[in-house]
């Protein structure tokens, strides 16, 4: 008797092969002993699938497996993560409650599913639960860190798979990766995702600008590879002579990082010489570690001349993200600066699975710079109702920011942003320490609390009990923990004076028989131009504002009785009410009536930009390029008050304003080859022009206008084709 061949759906075969992949991946951690849970919550996952195909659950499976194996082969996460992600899918569509989960697979695994679920359950679409939304997401990043490495695996996985998704949603992924999860996963020591999501950023938010820059590096590959095997070839005869086991890696500077420095800099991608980077990776004993770091260094720099300024140790003071590597820049064979990266095995393994590495080096000094930082974090959110927008933009900064490295009096060294002052060292040291800090002394030397904190400096605090905090001290200090402790003293203050306002207002509203009514504090919000009741309440509280004018403004224009049920609301948030709503579609057009809208300085858009238009409270629409220097921040933010934009045919009549600027060799006919290009050849008018030379050589900026970018791009052609000119841009940002 013959068996029968039973066929297999293609969509089951991919399932189980991508299965059996991951199974062998997360065996590979030491977290793993048994099987089965895995398998069980895999039972769980793809249940069903193979007697009732669904499309939208198949590649809802597929999407998990994706982010499970990019949690294990490039954060370093384990089974308890992996569980976690099967689990949470099985949990929400009620295969197993939380309780069930907490006795099969344990604490842990139910304290990361609880923490994904509250991620993914909270709206975005209104300002309350989009500051939330924030909020919720650093609780668990001060909880257990796995639910935000989590978090980052799922988008990197969004970000790789959305080319076919609709451009608003590349544009919100994007823009949430530059603003939010690229700097996350930076701090956190997860550098090739960081520099992967940077990448696809700029890639679905400026194209052109992306592509030509790939284009670029992609023609001076094989220049760099023999540029990379010129330079290693005789530091790995040197190392060899030493007996040390090493590796050497050249590799390319990211697109991101390349562009990044063209904008900074204002320079072209030809004037950028370090597109690449070597690493030298040494295996060592722990014991040995520093030294032969030390021992790489001295070989390198002996065999080619280093720049003493760019040498950075973060072998005897680690990051605050636990990196640690000796970095140097020295003049190459051909004469250009090559950055080398020195580290050792577990350094290097460190730098790539950032966080999650720790955890199997477990107590290593540069461990402690995590554990403090986390730390930081839950201080700061164990603060009653801190302001989320607030703490997401100073969050933020802080991912990126340079370290400085200053001591207490007792020699204990401490770790701050670059830009931090005495003040936010007081505050590191205690909150009442920093309400209450006068200055300092600092190597001996008496300073102010403004004074900026300079590597190796020894800090002694000065405080006073008649100090308390200034509402200016906002403006000088760097770290989140300092502004969240100054906002929640003053708001302590202010709270109360309110409530005295308040009440001063209602007794003379009684007493002169005017009804206290909305209306009635909407238009002294709109008088006296303050934006909240509560400040209004608290200008009124300390005198700043005049009862008795007050009585005269509500009798004047006459306030309807009407009783009070809440407070007005934010200015904020009832434009997005009155003005959003989610099949909004701008269309831009210097003919359009009835849309108050307004071209961004910051960005400066024109015809064949692409552009997005955001709701600003007060100002109407303003319409911005799509990589305008804020759009990260705007999209990611504000999501709710961005609306779409296209061009409209009818605004090829239209001129917009440009800024360009051009550089050159000094030459006497300059100034009337560049005027001949803009008023024969393409009849461009010039509305001004700067110009300064020196040393032989010009620099430039005209404001002109033009019909759109093709316009624009032609005029850069042919202002490029000039004798002596040798670089033109369109100015990029502005100041607002």
């Amino acid at each position: 008797m013959s068996s029968m061949k039973v066929d297999i759906p293609q969509h089951i075969i991919e399932i189980r092969s991508m299965y059996e992949c991951l199974l062998r991946d997360v065996r590979k951690s030491r977290e793993i002993r048994d099987d089965s849970k895995l398998k069980k919550a895999f039972g769980l996952l793809a249940d069903d699938l193979e007697a009732k195909p669904d499309e939208s659950k198949i590649l809802q499976v597929l999407s998990a497996l994706e982010i499970a194996s990019i949690a294990v082969n490039e954060i370093g996460l384990g089974a308890t993560s992996v569980l976690s992600i099967m689990l949470v899918i099985a949990n929400k569509e009620g295969r197993i409650s939380e309780e069930a989960i907490e006795l099969n697979y344990g604490i842990p695994v139910v304290r990361i599913v609880k923490g994904l679920k509250s991620i993914y359950d909270l709206s975005e679409r209104t300002v309350a639960s989009q500051a939330e939304n924030f909020r919720n997401f650093l609780l668990n990043l001060a909880g257990d860190v796995r639910v935000i490495l989590i978090k980052i695996a799922e988008h990197l996985h969004c970000m790789r798979t959305m080319n076919k998704m609709p451009q608003e949603h590349q544009i919100r992924m994007a823009s949430d990766a530059a603003y939010l999860y690229a700097p996350l996963a930076h701090r956190l020591g997860f550098y090739l995702i960081k520099s992967e999501m940077e990448d696809l950023s700029l890639k679905y938010t400026d194209r052109k600008t992306y592509d030509r820059i790939a284009r670029m590096l992609a023609q001076k590959m094989r220049e760099r590879k023999e540029l990379i095997k010129e330079f290693i070839a005789p530091v790995e005869d040197a190392l060899r002579k030493q007996d040390l086991k090493f590796e050497i890696k050249g590799r390319p500077k990211s697109i991101h990082s390349i562009w990044n420095k063209m904008v900074n800099k204002g320079v072209d991608f030809e004037d950028i010489y370090d597109l690449f980077a070597i690493r030298i990776i040494v295996e060592s004993e722990a014991s040995r570690e520093k030294a032969d770091c030390w021992k790489v260094y001295s070989t390198v720099t002996d065999i080619y001349q280093p720049n003493p300024l760019r040498l950075r140790d973060w072998i005897s003071m680690p990051k605050t993200n636990g990196y640690e590597a000796l970095h140097t820049t020295v003049v190459g064979p051909d004469g250009r600066w090559v950055e080398v990266q020195i580290r050792t095995t577990r350094m290097n393994e460190i730098a790539e699975k950032g966080f999650a590495a720790h955890w199997k080096y477990k107590g290593m000094e540069s461990d402690q710079g995590l554990e403090e930082w986390l730390g930081s974090i839950r201080e700061v959110l164990e603060t009653p109702e801190p302001d989320a927008k607030e703490f997401m933009d100073d969050f933020k900064l802080s991912l990126y920011s340079k370290e400085i490295f200053v001591f207490t009096p007792k020699g204990d060294l401490k770790k701050f942003p670059e830009g931090a002052t005495v003040l936010d060292f007081a505050y590191d040291i205690h909150s009442e320490v920093g309400s209450t800090c006068t200055g300092a002394r600092i190597n001996g030397r008496s300073v102010p609390i403004r004074h900026l904190l300079q590597n190796g400096d020894r800090v002694e605090i000065i405080t006073s009990k008649n100090q308390s905090p200034k509402i200016d001290w906002l403006n000088f200090v760097v770290t989140s923990r300092a502004k969240t402790k100054i906002r929640f003293k003053l708001n302590e203050v202010k709270v109360k004076e309110a409530e005295n306002g308040r009440e001063m207002l209602m007794r003379r509203l009684k007493n002169w028989k005017i009804p206290f009514s909305d209306d009635g504090v909407r238009k002294l919000l709109k008088t006296y131009k303050i934006k909240t009741a509560q400040d209004l309440y608290y200008k009124i509280s300390v005198g700043e504002i005049d009862l008795a004018e007050i009585k005269e403004l509500l009798q004047e224009h006459g306030v309807p009785e009407k009783t009070v049920l809440s407070e007005p609301e934010s200015l904020e948030a009832k434009a997005a009410e009155t003005i959003i709503k989610p099949d909004d579609f701008l269309v831009i057009d210097q003919k359009v009536r009835n849309v108050d809208f307004k071209l961004a300085k910051c960005c400066n858009p024109i015809l064949g930009d692409e552009i997005f238009g955001f709701v600003t409270v007060g100002e109407g629409i303003k319409v911005h390029r799509l990589n305008c220097p804020n759009a990260a921040q705007l999209i990611s933010k504000y999501g709710y008050r961005v609306v779409k934009a296209q061009w409209r045919s009818g605004a090829k009549s239209a001129l917009f304003s440009v800024e360009i600027t051009i550089q050159g060799e000094n030459d006497p006919n300059i100034l009337n080859n560049i005027s001949n290009v803009l008023s024969k050849d393409l009849k461009i008018n010039l509305q001004s022009f700067s110009l300064d030379s020196s040393e032989g050589q010009f620099k430039g900026r005209m404001k002109i206008t033009v019909k759109d970018t093709g316009h624009l791009d032609a005029l850069i052609s042919k202002l490029s084709a000039i004798k002596g000119v040798y670089r033109v841009n369109r100015v990029e940002r502005y100041n607002n």
